[in-house]
């Protein structure tokens, strides 16, 4: 049974309201693949365009994603952060970034959504500031690495 339905068949928020409050964490991450053009960029770990450094502003939008999800996904609660860390890891070659996003929280729920949605949101930033260099940008990951609290922890393998 999906947990966002009710017993009509129709769209419902999961009632959390006798849960208790636990530490939660989640850690998503998005994997981007950057074009030569963009990744001849690359310089001491940003790429500057005429719309600014790319990578400073897609970890502002990562944390302003995060902090907007019950805004952007319908049903999701909105949760209270008590931090969000988004970080741009390049390979070697430069030409894949991937986005690590890690949130916490204090509540009745968890913050999967929020760390996939920052994650989500650095990637369409990335594309959006690097899209003048090239369309070549692909966004070819999002998912969930791990979370703990709640009922149960999950770490992928």
């Amino acid at each position: 049974m999906l947990s966002h339905v009710n017993a009509q068949g129709q769209p419902a928020m999961v009632n959390v309201g006798d849960k208790a409050v636990t530490k939660r964490t989640a850690h998503a991450v998005a994997v981007v693949t950057l074009p030569a053009e963009l990744a001849a960029l690359l310089r001491d770990g940003e790429i500057a365009t005429k719309k600014g450094p790319v990578f400073q502003t897609a970890v502002l939008a990562g944390v302003m994603g995060a902090k907007q999800t019950s805004n952007l996904i319908p049903l999701c609660h909105p949760l209270p952060l008590d931090d969000c860390q988004v970080e741009m890891v390049v390979s070697g070659d430069g030409h894949e970034v991937t986005i690590h996003c890690r949130v916490k929280t204090e509540a009745k729920t968890g913050v999967e959504m929020e760390a996939l949605t920052g994650a989500s949101l650095a990637a369409l930033t990335l594309y959006d500031m690097g899209k003048a260099v090239s369309h070549g940008i692909v966004i070819k990951e999002i998912r969930l690495v791990g979370k703990t609290g709640g009922k149960s922890d999950y770490h992928a393998t």
